[in-house]
């Protein structure tokens, strides 16, 4: 036979579990998801160094973006429209990359990141360039340059 309940008891237990001081589901206080955005190893034959025979022969450049989004409605709306689309930034990245010639990576990770920041809704962004085959007289696997911008508030 079951134990025998004083119902009073059972009433003022509920009461005490529904009196709260915050709401635990406060909107402002929910979790924040932060996105970035990564493409590595995008691969294009470009025309840029200090020697004028790079910039009239040529060479492979991979080049490494990140761009830090910051919150986006795509966690939520599974939609390529409310967040940043990485093929429309490889194709910017390419043809800021190929429709001109630098003598330097600096200024070519420079020129990506101002165009990024402006084309897309990315609060910072990283370029990262690098010659797998180098001109210079010494072994060395590759040599690369990094730039990153914030964007101003």
């Amino acid at each position: 036979m079951a134990p025998e309940h004083d119902r009073d008891d059972d009433d003022e237990l509920e009461e005490d579990d529904l009196e709260l001081d915050e709401d635990p589901f406060d909107e402002d206080e929910g979790p924040q998801t932060e996105v970035t955005i990564e493409v590595t190893g995008l691969s294009l034959y470009t025309h840029h160094g200090v020697s004028a025979a790079e910039r009239e022969i040529g060479q492979r450049l991979v080049l490494d973006l990140r761009l830090e989004v910051g919150e986006c409605d795509a966690t939520v709306t599974d939609m390529v429209q409310d967040t940043v689309d990485y093929g429309e930034v490889c194709n910017t990245v390419a043809l800021v990359a190929q429709q001109r010639s630098y003598k330097t990576l600096e200024r070519l990770c420079s020129a990506i990141a101002d165009r990024l920041l402006a084309d897309f809704a990315a609060e910072e962004v990283w370029v990262k360039a690098s010659k797998p085959e180098p001109p210079i007289a010494l072994p060395v696997s590759e040599v690369s340059v990094e730039v990153w911008r914030q964007l101003r508030s």
